[in-house]
């Protein structure tokens, strides 16, 4: 009977330490720096989308990969796995780091995104905020590729004005903020130990 409530135990502790570095893990991917976001969360770009959603820009994307290949490599994972598993453990432990590799957009109003944004300079040539506030919207040669780049953003997950946000810029981002704070996977910006 002893030797069985110390094998019980013996498990107990191992499954209590595992869940333990499992939370500190957990504890680190949470505790991430917000630069990237404090730089774009102001910003809702030409095209109507909002930076602060985007996890190339908020930084989300750079520092989820920086964790997970710790984790990855922590466990060991990228070697057992692959024994396991056939695939090439070092090559994915690669690919993280390329991701890693891609720089922080710093939103298209701080000169990121494409340099040959036609939506950006047919906004910024109109003096425009955003394609929101266009009167030619409806004939609007580039109508074409915001309606693609509003789709693929909103496929995401992103935020993105519309013609029925009428409240203030700052009013929409906190209101964004508080959306942003319950969306996988950027809601790990706003974590707290």
């Amino acid at each position: 009977m002893l030797r069985k409530r110390i094998k019980v135990d013996a498990n107990e502790l191992f499954i209590s330490s595992l869940l333990f570095m499992a939370r500190q893990d957990c504890l680190e991917i949470c505790a991430l720096r917000t630069g990237a976001f404090e730089n774009v969360k102001n910003q809702i770009g030409y095209c109507a989308i909002w930076c602060g959603s985007c996890v190339v820009g908020n930084g989300t994307l750079k520092e989820l990969t920086k964790k997970y290949e710790h984790i990855i490599g922590g466990y060991g994972v990228d070697k057992w796995g692959a024994e396991e598993q056939s695939f090439d453990g070092q090559e994915f432990m690669k690919t993280l780091q390329s991701i890693q590799n891609i720089p922080v957009c710093r939103g298209c109003l701080k000169g990121g995104g494409a340099t040959n944004c036609k939506i950006r300079a047919c906004a910024s040539s109109k003096k425009l905020a955003d394609c929101t506030e266009c009167k030619e919207f409806m004939t609007c040669e580039n109508r074409e590729a915001l309606q693609k780049v509003r789709t693929g953003a909103l496929r995401v997950g992103m935020l993105v004005k519309n013609d029925d946000d009428k409240a203030l810029q700052q009013q929409l981002i906190e209101k964004w903020t508080a959306e942003l704070k319950n969306k996988w996977p950027s809601y790990i910006l706003f974590l707290r130990e």
